[in-house]
């Protein structure tokens, strides 16, 4: 099991590297991150308010805790 707040302190600090994406499980979205530096900013800010929402999940679909 994954935690919000570990996902969320990693998406404000290095969500713009795609880490957060990486750390749940969504290899494919991290990488865009990491190439597109957070897909110019826009998945970044919407990342972070997924993961205060708690709509985020991780790859196999578990919510954070």
């Amino acid at each position: 099991m994954k935690s919000k707040t570990t996902a969320l302190i990693l998406s404000i600090f290095l969500g713009g590297l795609g880490i957060d994406r990486f750390y749940l499980g969504h290899t494919g979205l991290g990488v865009l991150k990491l190439l597109t530096g957070g897909v110019f900013g826009i998945l970044y800010i919407i990342d972070i308010i997924m993961i205060v929402t708690g709509k985020m999940t991780t790859k196999d679909g578990q919510k954070l805790a």
